[in-house]
Parts: structure tokens; sequence; C-alpha cells
């Protein structure tokens, strides 16, 4: 007895040396591996990186920018169902444990001895809040260390945090596959959804991908990315969640996700969106813009945008067209499956309907197309086969390419289209209806061009048309596109001289002058584009009208080019304009952004615009970092509510850079210009437009630029390597520019009242002779207008000539070179001098 006892002393003593070893062992690996743990309080102000958003006015998404697509969602956001996937997917006992699940551990001990020498990754058995440690402070490295510091601090963020923050962290944190972080990025990237809209079934697959994203590619393995999902259904079953009519329906559901693109998301908006994200930025740096979850709410106006494409692409097609077809874009060998081989070409994605096909064969009457298989989520190209008929009423703008008929209109489809031909095509119609089952004949344009559309009493850019394709060419033709805007440039210099004391009733000589432009240089002889024809003494309303070339130098010469000039810099046109009287007729470069922000300012009575695409953006907090409208709103806060008070009033403190009056009298000219000049095409509308057409030497590019009271525009036409777009009538602004804006006034201003140009205060509408602008006489009514006159100028009664011309209506020798000598009307004077 006595040395059993001492035996069981013996052992008690060896067990207490042996329980102390093992927990100094213990507190040492402890000490050791607690050493150099990261900082676990930093996840208590972790800003995680979120994709930047940006909407139209309507709220509909433009575009998304992001290094990781991820967007922050507070769990009080997640819905139940999302939650219960996760956790029965990752951690059912997440709101039971500390932080380790002890019982998983030693599964995954039992199973790591049982997988030993096998090259087997060891289960990792963590739980989220050790998945948070990893995924946030710690590496993926397979090591017990690791392992030890991950347990480590999952006890500690356990203290430390509730465990919602703890999950709210981890759903926002994890990868998912495809790019994309976390579950509000993972919803809308497979499902196109928010996450309080996904199924029981998509809420599961989404809870099986943590793991192993890229073994449950929806698409490349299919099958066990159901049989995992499923796993998770039936979890939820078995952990009471869901029910077992729920599971079955689930369970039965195919997987069938959404390839959502990176692209803009607003069609035809891409152009837009670009500009956007470069203006982000410039403001705010790259980290900021890819990182920092900003909310962008920008001026587009998705219906108005796609008038805008609409018609400015039927114009560049119409006009690409006229020039005849130029053939196939490439060859291809149609034997075997020549879908596949279609599908390696690339096609412009953003020109819907149009899409690529690839000729089968052909006959006089007919030829048939195979069009460009889909590709799938996975990269594979789809099996479906989809052919359509091209007959001759698809071919007919199309000469002939081959044969004796090359180059004259085709009478037969064979002429035009061969075998093996990869083209572009789109739904054939008939009295506005598509034929069934067939097509019409598409090429990609060579001509290119711009429009913009903005509101002129704010600078908000509605719309934006940089090219033909965004998927052609990135490069933005409204903005970085400096061209000649010609004749679109007049009304500044006319609005130069109508602010300095002309009228619109001032007469200026329409003849033939010589302009000496120093040593070498020779002598200009500027002409009207009707060469050779000259009316004499006209008023600047009917040389503007005509867009007279003479006349405009002559004002140009009179009032100064410095003075021009300085306009130029008021409206931002230009910022340095050459003192040299060439430029007044738009020899300059310049861009439709530009212009239209000019002719904006013409439009809301002389106040300074400053172009945007950004009406507002917010912080990841929803914080407003950024507002383009800075009038300020006195009596908008009023507290209290409404107590009669007076009505709230907003302050504009915007700079007038021309008199108001001014604005409305060039105003009036150029509505003269649709009335009865050069854009008479615009007056299709049958609303108030003023706007003038411009076309540069060689007809290299053709402009309109104008607006009604509510929207400005401008367009211009013209190749990327400029080139001429033809000769005479056929390529000038009023025949190119001005019907794509007449076609997208009408859609923009379909629903709006005809309402008239605004009269500002001050102003005397005076009857006048339209074609001499004297004033007219008591009762007399034909061939007379109303004339805008300022205080203190009236229309002449007669004129006195200072200054003889010759003969043939040329100016006198002597008078050509002085400045003074255009035989001008004297502002506030009748006479010409």
């Amino acid at each position: 007895m006595r040395l059993l006892v001492r035996f069981m002393g013996f052992l008690f003593a060896a067990g207490t040396v042996v329980f102390l070893v093992g927990v100094g062992a213990v507190a040492g690996l402890i000490w050791h591996f607690s050493k150099d743990l990261p900082d676990y309080s930093q996840l208590q102000d972790y800003e995680p990186p979120v994709m930047t958003r940006v909407h139209a006015v309507d709220g509909s998404l433009l575009g998304e920018y992001a290094k990781e697509r991820r967007l922050y969602l507070p769990i009080q956001a997640v819905p139940k169902l999302v939650i219960n996937a996760f956790l029965a997917a990752e951690d059912k006992n997440f709101y039971e444990h500390g932080g380790i699940d002890y019982t998983g551990m030693a599964r995954a001990g039992l199973v790591y001895i049982q997988n030993y020498g096998s090259n087997r990754r060891p289960q990792g058995a963590s739980t989220i809040t050790q998945q948070v440690a990893k995924n946030f402070l710690l590496t993926n490295e397979v090591s017990f260390a690791r392992k030890i510091k991950e347990a480590l601090l999952a006890m500690r963020i356990e203290k430390t945090y509730s465990k919602d923050k703890i999950l709210e962290l981890y759903l926002n944190e994890i990868y998912l596959g495809l790019g994309a972080y976390g579950i509000a990025a993972a919803s809308l990237v497979y499902f196109d959804k928010s996450v309080n809209e996904l199924t029981v079934a998509e809420a599961a697959y989404l809870a099986a991908l943590p793991k192993m994203p890229a073994t449950l590619h929806p698409v490349r393995n299919r099958d066990r990315a159901i049989e995992r999902r499923n796993y998770v259904v039936d979890r939820l079953q078995e952990n009471g969640w869901i029910k077992q009519a729920d599971a079955e329906k689930a369970r039965k559901e195919p997987l069938a996700v959404t390839n959502r693109s990176n692209g803009a998301h607003t069609f035809a908006g891409e152009y837009f969106a670009e500009e956007v994200r470069r203006d982000i930025f410039e403001r705010y740096g790259e980290k900021k813009l890819y990182e920092g979850g900003l909310s962008v709410r920008t001026t587009l106006d998705p219906k108005i945008q796609v008038m805008a494409r609409k018609t400015m692409v039927a114009g560049l097609v119409n006009y690409d067209e006229q020039q005849g077809y130029r053939g196939a874009m490439s060859k291809l060998d149609t034997s075997g499956d020549w879908g596949v081989k279609l599908a390696e070409i690339k096609s412009l994605s953003d020109i819907s309907p149009w899409r690529m096909a690839v000729v089968l064969e052909t006959s006089d009457q007919s030829a048939r197309i195979g069009f460009q298989p889909s590709r799938e989520l996975g990269g594979a190209v789809s099996k479906q086969r989809e052919t359509g008929l091209i007959t001759l009423d698809g071919i007919k703008w199309a000469r002939a390419a081959t044969g004796p008929a090359k180059g004259r209109a085709a009478t037969a489809v064979s002429q035009v289209l061969q075998p093996g031909d990869v083209i572009y095509a789109d739904p054939l119609y008939k009295d506005g209806n598509p034929v069934e089952g067939q097509y019409r004949l598409r090429q990609i344009p060579e001509v290119s061009g711009a429009m913009v559309v903005m509101d002129p009493w704010t600078g908000r850019v509605l719309a934006m048309v940089g090219g033909f394709s965004f998927d052609q060419s990135q490069f933005n033709r409204a903005t970085q596109a400096y061209r000649q805007p010609g004749s679109s440039f007049k009304p500044i210099v006319y609005s130069a001289a109508l602010d300095n004391g002309y009228t619109p009733s001032t007469v200026v000589l329409d003849a033939p002058i010589e302009i000496d432009q120093g040593q070498g240089a020779g002598v200009w002889r500027p002409e009207n584009f009707s060469s050779g024809k000259f009316q004499g003494p006209v008023t600047l309303r009917n040389a503007l009208r005509q867009s007279l070339n003479t006349v405009t130098v002559r004002l140009a010469q009179d009032i100064g080019m410095p003075l021009i000039g300085e306009y130029a810099r008021r409206f931002g046109v230009y910022d340095e304009l050459p003192n040299y009287l060439s430029y007044a007729l738009g020899a300059g470069e310049t861009t439709a952004m530009r212009m239209v922000t000019a002719y904006s300012m013409l439009a809301n009575g002389g106040r300074r615009v400053k172009p945007t695409l950004i009406d507002r953006i917010q912080d990841r907090y929803g914080r407003t970092i950024f507002k383009h409208d800075q009038r300020e709103c006195r009596g908008c806060d009023a507290p209290g509510g409404w107590k009669n008070q007076a009505e709230p009033q907003l302050i504009d403190r915007r700079e007038q850079v021309l008199d108001s009056m001014t604005a409305y009298q060039i105003t009036e000219l150029m509505e003269g210009v649709v009335q009865a000049g050069t854009a008479t095409v615009v007056k299709e509308v049958g609303k108030p437009i003023a706007g003038k057409t411009g076309t540069t030497n060689e007809a290299k590019d053709a402009w309109f630029v104008g607006f009604s009271p509510d929207v400005a525009v401008a367009i211009y036409m013209g190749y990327d390597k400029p080139r001429a777009l033809g000769r005479g009538n056929a390529a000038t602004g009023g025949h190119l520019a001005a019907p794509i804006a007449r076609d997208f006034l009408k859609l923009a201003l379909a629903d709006k009242p005809a309402v008239p140009f605004k009269v500002p205060a001050g102003i005397k509408l005076v009857r006048v002779v339209a074609k001499s602008g004297m004033r007219a006489g008591p009762g007399e009514t034909g061939g007379t207008i109303l004339e805008a006159f300022k205080p203190g100028t009236a229309p002449p009664d007669n004129y006195s000539v200072i200054g003889v011309a010759d003969a043939d209506g040329r100016m006198p020798a002597s008078q050509q070179q002085q400045p003074d000598s255009g035989f001008f009307m004297r502002p506030g004077t009748g006479g010409l001098y």
C-alpha cells in the first residue's frame, strides 16, 4: 500500500511537471507568435478598395471603375438568406464559438494524419473569424506558424469586435471569382442583381465560392458548381433555415449566370463614360478613382444620348454609303465550322443592331450569310449557328464591285458579295417594319465626326457622341479633335461688332478684296462660296444669313483682330487667336465642345457657362465633395417650414461675357440663317432654332452649331486624316451637318412647346426693309422684318456714301489695304464709308 501511495505521488508529481512544462511550452509558443502579430485594431478603421460607380441623370448605371470589383455593404443591408447561406457553407457555429472551432480543428487534424505523405493540401478548419484574420492581416502561406497566428488573432478579434462586425468584414472582403470581391459585387457580376433579389439557389452558389471560386466556375465546371451549390442548399435545410419545398426547388434550378460587362452600362454612353473617367482621374488621382468608392452623378440624359447617337451614326453612314461600297472587310474559308473561325475575328460590340457575318453562298437574287456566334461566360464559342439572307433590296445602295458592271448600280447580289466575304449586316426594313429573315449590307464608315448636346443655361452636357464606335476608336472627337470651325465661327465676329456699336442693319460692302499678307506671304483674296458673285452693300443680317466671306473679312478689318481675339477667348473658342484676318473665317482649330459652349453663352443671354459632365460627386460615406452648380439659393434653408416668407431666390454670380441685348441680336441673326439661309433644312424642326453652318477650305470639315431656348448642339463631320468631303454644295455644312442637327432636334424637341427666344428688357423691335436694313415707311409691310435695336441705336433712314467703288464693284486700289476703308456704315450713323 505504501508503495502504491508513493507510486501515485510520483505519477502526480511527474504529471504536474509535464503539465507545467506543457503550459510553459504553450505559453512560450503564444508569447513567441504574439510578438509580431499584426495590429488587429486597424480593422476598426478598415476602408477596403471600393469601386467607383458612375450614374446618368435618371440613376441608371453608366460605368464602374475598380481594380477589385467591390461594393461595401453594411451587415444590416445583407438579407438573412444570404447570411445563412454563408454560415451553412463556412461556419454554422459562428455565433456560438469564441473565434476557434475546436471540433473542426480536431477533425482537420485527423484528416491531416490520414493524408500524411499524400501531398494533399490539409484542411484549414478555419472559422469565419479566422478567415477575417487571414484575409486582412496575414498571408495565404500554408504552415502551422500561420495557423497559430491566425488562431491567436481570431481570439483577440472576437474579444474586440461584435459578431456582426466580423461577419460584415468577411462578407465584403472575400474573393468570389470573376474579379468580384464581396457579396454585393458578386451578386451583380454573376446574376446582375442586388443581394436582396437573390434566390435560394443563387445565394447558395455564391456561398459555395469562397474556398475555390476558380474550381466552381459556372460554365467551365458547371456540374461541380451545381453539386457544391446543392450541398449548401442541403445544409440550409438541415439547419432549419429554409423549408423543404424551397430546398427542392433550389436544387432543381439551373445555374444561370449573366455575363455582366465591365464597360459602359448605358447604351451609346461609352465616350461619355470615358470622358468622366478621365475627369475623375485628373481631379483625384488613380487611387481615388479605382479604390475610393466614389458615387458620381453625371449630366448624361440616356434618352437624349440615344437620340444623338442614332442621328449622328445615321448621318455618317448615309454619307459613307453615297461614296460607294469598298468591299468585304476580310475573307474567310467557310469550309468546316465557319462559326468558330468567324468568332476569332474581332467585331465591334457597340454598333447594335449591326452584326458581323460571313457570306456562305451567293446567287443573282440573294446571298446566304452566317452570323458571328456569341461567346459564353467561360470564353467558349456558342454552338448555335444563325443564318439569314441578303437580297437585292439589301445591297441596292452598293455599286457592283466586280465584273463588267463594276462601279455601277448592282443588278445582282453576286456582283457585290462573294462566298467568304466578312461583312456587317442588320435587319432589313420595309415600310417601317422588319422583313423576317432578310438583312441589309452595311459597312463601317471611313468618315467620322462628333456631336455634343448641352443645356445652354448650366453648361451640363446632356449627350456626347465622339465617333462612330468607341470599340473601334476611343479617340473622343467631341473633346480631343481640334478642327477648323469655318463659318460657324462668324457669329463670334458678329457678336464683337454688335457689342461695339454696330447694328443688324449696318451695311458692309460685299465685293472682291485683296489683303497683302506681308513679305513672302503674297496677296490673299478671300472669296465667297459662290465664287465670282458679289452683292455690293449688304446688311449684317443678310451677310451672316448667306455666310459672305468678304463681308466678314471687311468687318474684322474694321473692328480689328485683337478685339475678335478677345471675344474668342471670352467664349472659350480659342485660347489665343493670331491677328490674321483669315482667322475671322474660322481658320483656327477648336473642338465641338468649345463651340457648343460658346453658342450656349449666346443662347442664355451672355452668361458664362462652364461645360461639365458631372453634376455631383460623393465619397464612400455619402458626403458631397464636388457640385457643379455653385449658385446661391437664398431662402432655401428656411427653418420651421413655410411661414408666408418670400420665395427662395437663386443668386447667379456668373460673369456676363456678352451684353444680353447683343446676345439676343446675334440670336435673331442666326435664326434668320435657319429660316432663309445656309441652314434652312433645320427649319423643318418646326420650333425656334438659331444656328450657323460651317465649311472649311477644300470642304475638309462640315459643321452646324445651333440652339433652341432649351438645348444647344454642335456637330462636325470630317475624316480623321482630313481630306475633302466632296465638291460644291454636296460637301457643305448645310448639306452634311445641318440634316443631322435637324433629325436630332426633331426627336429631342418633339415634346417641347414652340417657345420663342426671350426678348431682354430694353430691346426695341423696329420694322425695317429686309434687303436694305432701312426703316420701313408708314404702312410698308412687303419685304419687311422686325429688327432688334439697342437703346440709342436705330435703323438708318438713308445712306450717305463716302468713297466710291469702281464700276465693277471693286474697291479703289488706294483703299484696299486701309483698315478703315471697308465701305462700312459707321456705328450709329446712316452712311457708308
